[in-house]
């Protein structure tokens, strides 16, 4: 089980949404990580087969997806930002009809559908018209609908967009749960979706995967160290022109700061464990002088 990316480049009139991606992955979690417009959408669409690359290669199992047609789409699951629906389809109902889609036979499907919306914590709702149901609740069948080929490979666009935290929790878990015997790929631009439940995560900027690895691995290699210090309120404004910071947090004796630098920025500034969030800032983060600068 391997999904190959071999120098994929995708092209919208002289723009290159996507430039240069290689990589390789197997069963597991993995977490696509960037800023919008970074150019994940795009990159999932053409694992989908929606898209088709300006250059490059995408193969399964050595097999270019391109000419596998139906038997690639056969093992693919996916799950876009949006995903279309009927408003007054039941939940029962829509998922009958994916399936139909989907080729699955109607005892089949029903045996499949029931077994889905009790693992995603719908069966309860499965008689309410899906224009009835929150956004969570329309995530959470969109996942069901995205599996019920029992695919070998799932792909989720931003798929806890809108969300509430608890939500979000509920959705990680899963995640977690669905990716035991099958290839994940998860896309998202907040930190937390997959800093606890990604095998391995890709960081994407303008169109390139900037940096791959695991949690670990990304933050052993972390070019700058994190830091934490105090100061006074007055002097916030200098530090946020100065230096990247990822936290800002008003205390009794000033403002104590969370600072990305090579060099420790202040005499009081002590050492703090850096985190995924870190990592994400120091790739796309700016300072605010740099937002002067731009405008």
């Amino acid at each position: 089980m391997e999904l190959t990316l071999q120098d994929i480049t995708k092209e919208f009139q002289g723009f290159r949404a996507v430039d240069g991606v290689s990589c390789r992955m197997g069963k597991g979690v993995y977490g696509l990580l960037g800023v919008n417009g970074a150019g994940k959408t795009t990159l999932m669409r053409m694992l989908c087969t929606l898209l088709r690359p300006t250059s490059g290669a995408i193969l399964w199992d050595g097999q270019d997806i391109f000419r596998m047609g139906e038997a690639y789409r056969r093992i693919l699951g996916y799950l876009p930002q949006e995903f279309g629906y009927y408003p007054d389809f039941t939940v029962w109902d829509y998922l009958l009809y994916i399936s139909a889609i989907k080729g699955l036979r109607p005892a089949a499907a029903k045996k499949r559908a029931e077994q889905l919306l009790k693992q995603v914590g719908m069966w309860k709702q499965r008689n309410r018209k899906m224009k009835k149901l929150s956004g969570g609740m329309k995530r959470r069948v969109g996942v069901a609908q995205a599996v019920l080929n029992d695919p070998q490979i799932l792909i989720l666009d931003e798929p806890t967009a809108g969300l509430d935290p608890s939500e979000r929790i509920r959705f990680r878990n899963l995640i977690s749960e669905l990716a035991e015997e099958r290839l994940v790929l998860l896309s998202t631009h907040i930190v937390s979706d997959i800093e606890y439940i990604a095998s391995e995560i890709l960081l994407m900027k303008d169109g390139f995967i900037v940096q791959e690895g695991t949690l670990e691995e990304l933050l052993a290699a972390m070019p700058q160290q994190v830091w934490r210090c105090l100061v006074p309120r007055e002097r916030v404004g200098e530090y946020l022109k100065r230096y990247k910071v990822a936290n800002v947090k008003t205390a009794l004796q000033g403002t104590e700061l969370r600072i990305l630098s090579a060099e420790r920025p202040a005499e009081t500034a002590e050492l703090a464990e850096v985190t995924l969030e870190d990592v994400f800032l120091y790739h796309f983060g700016e300072k605010s002088g740099d937002e002067e600068m731009k405008s």
